[in-house]
Parts: C-alpha cells; sequence; structure tokens
C-alpha cells in the first residue's frame, strides 16, 4: 500500500482536515470485516462504522481537536454514504447547481447566480474517487477508457463528470440538483417570472391540447415550466416522456418514463432519442413530451403532432422563438430526411401552434420573455405572431425593472380551446402592460 502523503502546515486547513479525513477513512476500509459486512442489517452495519469512526478519530487526539472530532465523523459517514466534502452543498435548500473545477474550486448556484465556497478535497485522486462512487451509485462507470459520463443520481439530481486527460486541470464535476420541493406555477406568478394573463393562457393551451415548444437557454427553467404546464394535463390522458436523462415528474396516473442508453465501451447498446420516439407511437399514447429535443428526433416529434398525437410538448435550446424554429429546421436536416426547406418549414407550421421562450437574466431572475402562436407559414416565411411579451426597462439593485405586455393579438388556438369547451376571460388579449405577483384564475 502506498504510504500516506504527509499534511504540510502550509496546507489549507480545510485541505488538511480532508487530507486527515481521507487517513482515517483509509483505516477504516483496512479494519472492517467484510466476510461478516453481509450478516449484518443496513441500520446495525451504518451504526458500526460510525462508532469504528468515532475510535478512529479518538485515536487522532494529538492533531485533531475534541471539537473538531463530530464534525470529522459527520464528514467520513457523508464519505461511505453521501456526497463527501459536498453533502453540507446538497443540503441547502436554496443550492441549484454544485460546480466542482478540481480539488480547490468549488462553486454553487444560488437564485441563478455563482459564487464560491469554502469546500475544498484533499488531492484531484480524492475527487476523482468522490465521483467514481457517484457514477457508481447511478449504474455507470468512469475511468481513462470512459473519461465522461451524463448519469442521474439516485436523489433524482443530474451528474455529470470529466476526468483526465480530457480534463486538463483535473476532474471537473457538476450536479443538477433534485429539489424535494418543485417550484409550482403559482410560485412562479407570485415570483414575477410571468403574469397571470400568460399563466390563464398557457393552462388553457395545455387543456386545449395545443401542441406547446419551450425554448431557452442553459439553466433557464425549461424543463420546470414543461413540469408546471404539464400538471394541467386530464388525469384521464395517457402520456409517455422520452428524456436523455429523467428531470420530469408528472402527477398524471397513467405516465410513462424513457430514459436514453448510452452506448457501452465496445460502441453498442445505444438507444437514442429517436429510438425511443419510434417506439411510443405504439404505446398507444394521448400525448408525447420530449425532455429536450437535441437532434434527429425532431422529426418524430414533428410527426407525432401531426398525426392525431395533440397536446405534445417539448423544450429546446435557443435564443428566441424565432431562433427555436430555425434550430428545428436543422435537426430535421440532421434526421438524414432530404427535405427542401420550404417543405420543413411547412411541416414545423403544422404541428407546433404556441412557442414560449424563457430567459435567465444577469440578476439570475428567471422571465418568460415571450409567448408567441405559429399561425403557419406563407411564401416561406413563418408567420409568427407575439401574444404576450417582457421588455426589460433597467437593472436597479440587483433586480431587473420591466413589465409584462399583452400585444393586443388574439390567437387562434382560441379556437380550439373553444371548441374543447374552454372559455377565455374577455379582457385577457386587451393590448396593455400587465401586472405581476399575485395569484391567477384559471379559465
Amino acid at each position: 500500500m502506498l504510504a500516506d502523503p504527509p499534511i504540510q502546515r502550509e496546507m489549507d486547513p480545510r485541505q488538511a482536515f480532508q487530507l486527515l479525513k481521507t487517513r482515517i477513512h483509509r483505516q477504516m476500509v483496512d479494519a472492517i470485516d467484510l466476510s461478516k459486512a453481509g450478516e449484518l442489517t443496513e441500520t446495525v452495519f451504518r451504526q458500526q462504522l460510525e462508532a469504528l469512526a468515532n475510535h478512529l478519530c479518538a485515536r487522532q487526539s494529538t492533531v485533531l481537536p475534541a471539537e473538531d472530532r463530530q464534525s470529522m465523523v459527520d464528514e467520513i459517514m457523508n464519505e461511505i454514504y453521501g456526497f463527501g466534502p459536498l453533502q453540507r452543498l446538497m443540503n441547502e435548500e436554496d443550492v441549484s447547481d454544485v460546480l466542482v473545477n478540481g480539488a480547490s474550486n468549488v462553486y454553487v448556484e444560488r437564485n441563478g447566480r455563482l459564487e464560491p465556497t469554502d469546500v475544498k478535497f484533499a488531492s484531484d485522486d480524492h475527487l476523482l474517487q468522490v465521483i467514481q462512487r457517484l457514477v457508481g451509485r447511478a449504474g455507470r462507470r468512469i475511468d481513462e477508457v470512459s473519461p465522461m459520463v451524463d448519469a442521474k443520481l439516485p436523489d433524482g439530481s443530474r451528474l455529470n463528470a470529466v476526468i483526465p486527460p480530457l480534463a486538463l486541470k483535473g476532474p471537473t464535476l457538476s450536479i443538477r440538483r433534485f429539489k424535494s420541493k418543485g417550484l409550482l406555477f403559482e410560485d412562479m406568478v407570485r415570483g414575477g417570472s410571468l403574469a397571470p394573463e400568460m399563466a390563464d393562457f398557457l393552462i388553457a393551451c395545455v387543456k386545449a391540447r395545443a401542441n406547446l415548444v419551450v425554448s431557452g437557454g442553459t439553466g433557464a427553467g425549461k424543463t420546470t415550466m414543461l413540469n408546471n404546464v404539464s400538471r394541467f394535463i386530464p388525469h384521464s390522458e395517457r402520456i409517455i416522456t422520452i428524456e436523455q436523462t429523467a428531470e420530469l415528474q408528472l402527477q398524471q396516473p397513467d405516465v410513462v418514463s424513457l430514459e436514453t442508453r448510452p452506448a457501452n465501451v465496445e460502441g453498442r447498446g445505444e438507444i437514442t432519442q429517436r429510438d425511443l420516439l419510434r417506439n411510443s407511437l405504439r404505446m398507444r399514447p394521448d400525448r408525447i413530451i420530449v425532455g429536450e429535443a437535441r437532434g434527429g428526433e425532431v422529426l418524430e416529434m414533428l410527426q407525432a403532432m401531426n398525426t392525431g398525437h395533440d397536446g405534445s410538448m417539448s423544450t429546446i435550446h435557443a435564443n428566441d422563438t424565432r431562433d427555436a424554429l430555425s434550430r428545428m429546421e436543422v435537426m430535421i436536416a440532421l434526421s438524414g430526411a432530404d427535405l427542401p426547406v420550404m417543405v420543413s418549414r411547412q411541416y414545423i407550421a403544422s404541428a407546433v401552434q404556441i412557442l414560449m421562450h424563457i430567459t435567465r437574466l444577469a440578476t439570475g431572475e428567471r422571465k418568460v420573455m415571450r409567448i408567441s402562436e405559429l399561425v403557419g407559414c406563407r411564401d416561406g416565411e413563418y408567420q409568427l405572431e407575439d401574444i404576450f411579451v417582457y421588455r426589460l426597462r433597467s437593472v436597479e439593485d440587483g433586480r431587473a425593472q420591466g413589465s409584462f405586455y399583452a400585444t393586443g393579438y388574439v390567437p387562434l388556438a382560441l379556437n380550439r380551446a373553444s371548441a374543447a369547451g374552454i372559455e377565455f376571460r374577455s379582457d385577457l388579449f386587451v393590448p396593455r402592460e400587465l401586472t405581476t405577483g399575485g395569484s391567477y384564475g384559471q379559465p
């Protein structure tokens, strides 16, 4: 066994603490009788591990103050069962992302803003061990042969890791936290992410089975929005969700959740979103929800929207609603379908009715910048009409100053809603500045 590296006096105290923890952890591994571990229940085995950690920490009294021993024991247990040094951050409710750039640089995102933390790992090797344990818990592997992995952890969090030789400055780890209490539509309205009238309109569109596409950048809140609007799908309908990493949490009773599978080490066995979409059409869905359209699967998604699966939804990375349409054209080309641009545009225009764009502002706030209706395609150009828009005026004291507006355009989706027995408020589309906050009255 390799000798433990010495703890240097000039080392950062937090890093020295982590290095001491790895030594005690290694001593625990050497002391455990694994032949008897299988005879114990999980609770008893955990109690014995904690007792052993306490005993070993007490033996370190010359270098570990008594007041730090309980912290050391807690961190050792987190090293075995949790997220290691990151556990404290994962327990904080307002942390949405944990980002690790090597052993000494750990950042978190709170309320849309990145902040440095004082969390450190003992070394890059220590960080790599934590990554391998988390990845293994998700049933995946990461090593020099497969130095990059994207996985979902048992608690629902999404993990992405890249290690050397691809990561030049040490292992990197990104965790998008799973929140036990998701952000609800009501919270978004009260928080000013969209106006009550916009919420009313979106709910009516979902109930009326309009096909919906949510666009935005990374971390803008596309999946959160999709989760929220999907709450208003009737419980009598059968829904199939297709995602690269499962994040959607639908509340309806008849939901089938499908997740892609990456290729193995030999490059075989990959199941793509496109494969799942093709198969889902044979599963008698009422609606299909694609977590994020990324490539050629958009062709199958549009086919589903055009062939009896009204009310389907998806998200797409884009800078605006018009940009989302352009990206769908590119994805159709990536599918291998040799369609003229005019045909692709007609196909998209016949499938998608409502587009919504979400942006995360520099202040960290998330805003629905516009809700638009795709009326059709005339003379090769999309007829895209804005229904509601957000206009930013300025930023004061770290808060965005702006307003939501109804443009005055009366959407054709009104006819679809009326046919479904859904009535809109008479003043919903009157051109005016909309008030934010408060509650909304569902149509």
